[in-house]
């Protein structure tokens, strides 16, 4: 969509909705394009409690004491 700086005045708020449904909207001056109103990249989801519930599994052996070699090399 193509639209002149005084258009966009008028319906910026649309201008914006269409921008962030993904069609390209350049706002000229005049006849010469000035800019591409884009919308900015989403913000990463904030982490859930509980997402993996059922998902991680664990054995008996995840509670067994670490090998003495293992455990060297954590406590260093």
């Amino acid at each position: 969509m193509r639209t002149t700086i005084h258009a966009a005045k008028t319906d910026l708020s649309r201008l914006i909705k269409k921008a962030c449904a993904g069609e390209e909207v350049v706002i000229a001056r005049g006849d010469t394009p000035v800019v591409r109103l884009v919308p900015l990249a989403t913000p990463p989801r904030k982490r859930m409690f509980g997402a993996l519930k059922g998902k991680a599994r664990t054995t008996a052996a995840f509670f067994e004491p670490l090998p003495p070699g293992e455990l060297d090399a954590w406590e260093k």
